[in-house]
């Protein structure tokens, strides 16, 4: 194989950013194997239906144009201890997790990158949009050039030996062109749309999902001045900030959830997209995680954001230990949830990021 070429593992999903991941990196001279991840397995695996099996079709179509090898592998039960049962267990004591931020750090790039080298890769490579900078031996976790599909929140946790064995080759480029290259070169799926379900186990009806893992647990709605307002089907069916599915009617300003009572198993609502409730403007966050290895500077100006579709907003890092920190924001934030991502950044470097314990208000 020529100087700098490498063998590289390239997880392929059935979507498009894979694919041209994949047909990007076939280009450049390097061996690619294609590996297809099945890891979720559930009463419709068999069926014809199936998101999986025809995610599968849609990757081996793609690998049989761009000529490589695919493989399928099975990481079900990895993906059911280290992802799925925290994400219940998140959801039970009344928190809203993100799977896919621990999906990455734990399937994509733990339990595929081991596979990938255990199979002779020199390194792995998926379709998310961000990039990576080598500074010595030292490698940084940098925004994608195309700012409404950057990814990098979600890949946060990564640690230096995942991001060194790592390739992003959408990094540089915008959705459109990824898609206009797919039909360029004839891939199947130039116009698939994009998952927007469960990490690995896809679109479907949530609550029903949901409900088929946790017991229902109904329990009293309150407003925040105390009022009895009427009765939820359970905590874990809301998230603050929700709006929508409150069954709450009436004249006035929309209800939103503002808070979960979980000892007493009461939801806390008040009226007003800016009502006080939801406003903070700062937090405390657990399971810190810094990509350098080295914690960061406190009273130092970095940006933070608390949910992925969410802008950015100044901060400082304050009262660092071993797993947690607080961050206080220049201006308060929307709905800080319990059980989400907080993602730090220091210009276009993602550094790392924690999971939001409780938000505070500081007077």
């Amino acid at each position: 194989m020529q100087k700098n070429k490498k063998r590289v593992v390239v997880g392929l999903s059935g979507g498009v950013d894979s694919a041209v991941a994949a047909h990007l990196l076939k280009k450049e001279g390097h061996e690619v194997i294609g590996i297809f991840m099945k890891n979720w397995e559930d009463e419709i695996s068999d069926s014809q239906n199936c998101p999986s099996r025809k995610d599968f079709i849609d990757a081996a179509s793609v690998a049989d144009i761009i000529k490589i090898d695919i493989e399928v592998v099975n990481f079900a039960e990895e993906y059911q201890q280290r992802v799925f049962k925290d994400f219940l267990r998140e959801y039970a004591v009344g928190r809203t997790p993100n799977p896919d931020v621990f999906c990455n750090s734990e399937i994509k790039f733990k339990v595929f990158l081991d596979h990938a080298l255990n199979i002779g890769g020199d390194s792995i490579a998926t379709g998310h949009y961000a990039k990576i900078k080598k500074i010595n031996d030292y490698f940084q976790l940098l925004k994608a050039e195309d700012g409404n599909k950057d990814q990098s929140y979600f890949l946060h946790r990564l640690s230096q030996n995942q991001l060194a064995r790592s390739l992003f080759p959408l990094g540089g480029m915008y959705k459109r062109d990824v898609r206009n290259l797919a039909k360029e070169i004839g891939l199947p799926n130039y116009d698939k749309k994009d998952s927007t379900g469960i990490c690995f186990i896809g679109e479907r009806p949530f609550r029903e999902f949901l409900g088929q893992h946790l017991p229902d647990k109904p329990g009293d709605i309150y407003s925040s001045s105390g009022e009895y307002i009427g009765r939820h089907r359970g905590l874990m069916y809301y998230t603050i900030g929700q709006r929508h599915g409150l069954g709450i009617g009436g004249a006035g300003d929309p209800w939103y959830v503002v808070n979960k009572n979980v000892s007493n198993n009461q939801l806390i609502i008040a009226q007003g997209h800016d009502n006080k409730d939801l406003l903070s403007n700062a937090l405390v966050a657990q399971k810190a995680h810094w990509i350098s290895g080295q914690k960061p500077r406190t009273k130092w100006v970095y940006s933070a954001k608390t949910r992925y579709r969410q802008t950015e907003a100044p901060c400082t890092i304050e009262d660092i230990d071993e797993d947690k920190f607080e961050i206080r924001f220049a201006e308060p934030q929307w709905a800080i949830t319990p059980g989400q991502s907080v993602v730090v950044y220091e210009s276009n470097v993602c550094i790392g990021g924690g999971l939001i314990e409780s938000p505070i208000n500081y007077s």
